[in-house]
């Protein structure tokens, strides 16, 4: 084997007997060929490349090592941009950016009080409104066909915002529906949460498309919209002419048909609504749908002129992150707050913060029977039933009647106060619908038509389980464990 320095000579050689440059055994520049180096000096091996580096064992080591240092740092620097971007994301996407109610409401006066009447009106924003009437549906069998025999029957316009529309046979007949509307000249106008209908075949949106249906998507993901993954519409309003309104619990989903006969069928309720209240019901939907498409729906067809129809007082109000977030925990505290003789809860989400526990006791204290109903063994969401367990234990020390229904999953969002306020919609009593999603609830303040809501109440009693305190504190160690852990995101269920 040659010596160092006749190697590198000889090297030196080759390269320029070949007409390659050569330059401290570092750059050549040729066409298709790359010096190899090796124990007898380099050979000319084909390369296909016009740029070589020609390399000792230790310079390429050196090199490859930079190199390694420099792609590790790359990636620590992007995956720290990355981090710190999801991390924006989620505080964004998780909290509300509103002020929020941190103290216990003063009790001034109650329900049956001229002022309590006044304040609901004003702090909640729209008037209570004098002539209307309405009338309680329960279950799909009674929901869908009224649903349906309103959306047939319009002239002028629809206005359709939902949360939950799936395929199956019911979301087809609403899809039917809808286009044949569409079809004769009727305004068809339709707002879809993008979360909550993703079950939903995209024939159907063709379909009511192709026929004239106006079909947006509510917060479809877009890079400038990143921040408002978690701020979903919740809100379910059926509103015909301007003159009848639909609102409550009910999603378009084969799961609602039925009349909650077995865990397939769900147990729920709606409500229709004429008289000028309608009117604050469009003006929701119009909310929502200026958001997202910028357009202004008005005039006499959406807004016609309001007409005494009956005699119940009504109210339409909402709630979103980005506007009024505190709206609807402000009515549900004011209610409690104000109640007299007793609270009735129909709820399919219920986890209470540490203010609504506080201001539930406290109704208890005075004298005020509570009775909560929530869903059983069978509901959709074992996570938030376990959350809602953890909270359970100062309301049933209090005095609290908690109750599971058991039949099927009790997706009812109802409250009844006094035996005169009655309040139906979207929001559930959680923090998810007091400051992440955009809800809207209808109140009724009418002491027949609550009557009618207490036997239907009662109703469900009767096919639901009482938890007692000593069962409460009875369960399973591991239970408690696991349902302490998950209240602790109770904030996002």
């Amino acid at each position: 084997m040659l010596p160092e320095p006749e190697r590198e000579k000889n090297q030196e050689t080759l390269l320029f007997a070949s007409g390659i440059p050569y330059k401290n055994g570092l750059r050549a520049r040729h066409e298709s060929y790359t010096l190899i180096a090796n124990g007898s000096g380099g050979l000319p091996v084909h390369s296909g490349h016009p740029w070589t580096t020609c390399l000792t064992p230790i310079d390429s080591a050196r090199m490859n090592a930079k190199a390694s240092k420099t792609k590790r740092t790359t990636l620590i620097v992007v995956s720290t941009i990355a981090l710190t971007l999801i991390a924006v994301l989620a505080v964004l996407n998780f909290t509300s950016g509103e002020k929020k109610i941190e103290h216990r409401i003063p009790r001034l006066y109650s329900t049956e009080d001229a002022q309590f009447l006044r304040t609901m009106g004003l702090l909640l924003g729209p008037a209570i409104l004098d002539g209307n009437r309405f009338q309680s549906l329960l279950n799909g069998d009674q929901i869908f066909p009224a649903m349906l025999g309103a959306i047939r029957s319009a002239r002028r316009t629809i206005t359709f915002e939902t949360y939950i529309y799936w395929s199956g046979g019911i979301g087809k007949e609403f899809a039917d529906a809808l286009a044949e509307r569409a079809r004769a000249g009727v305004k068809v106008h339709v707002l879809l949460d993008w979360v909550g209908s993703e079950k939903m075949e995209e024939a159907y949106l063709e379909e009511m498309q192709q026929a004239g249906v106006e079909i947006r998507r509510y917060h479809k993901p877009h890079w400038y919209n990143l921040t408002k993954l978690n701020n979903r519409t919740h809100r379910k309003l059926l509103i015909v002419d301007g003159k009848v309104g639909f609102t409550g619990g009910v999603g378009i989903a084969d799961e609602w048909t039925g009349s909650g006969q077995d865990e397939n069928h769900w147990r729920d309720t709606h409500f229709r609504a004429e008289g000028p209240v309608v009117g604050e019901m469009q003006a929701v939907f119009v909310d929502n749908w200026i958001e997202t498409t910028g357009t202004v729906l008005h005039g006499d067809s959406y807004f016609p002129e309001p007409t005494p129809v009956g005699r119940s007082k009504g109210q339409m109000f909402m709630s979103s992150p980005t506007g009024g977030a505190e709206s609807m925990h402000l009515m549900y505290l004011m209610a409690l707050t104000g109640a007299s003789r007793s609270i009735q809860l129909s709820m399919a989400y219920f986890v209470p913060d540490d203010l609504a526990v506080r201001t539930l006791v406290a109704a208890l204290k005075r004298g005020v029977k509570i009775q909560i109903i929530m869903p059983g063994p069978k509901g959709d969401a074992a996570i938030v039933r376990r959350a809602s367990r953890a909270r359970w234990g100062d309301l049933l020390t209090a005095g609290a009647q908690l109750y599971e229904y058991q039949p099927t999953m009790y997706h009812c969002k109802v409250i009844n106060v006094d035996d005169y306020l009655v309040s139906v919609g979207s929001t559930n009593f959680d923090n998810r619908s007091f400051s992440l999603n955009d809800e809207a609830n209808l109140n009724i303040y009418d002491a027949a038509f609550a009557r009618e809501q207490i036997e239907i109440f009662e109703k469900d009693l009767k096919h639901s389980h009482r938890f007692t305190l000593d069962e409460w504190k009875n369960r399973p160690l591991s239970e408690k464990i696991w349902e302490h852990t998950i209240s602790l995101i109770g904030s996002q269920l």
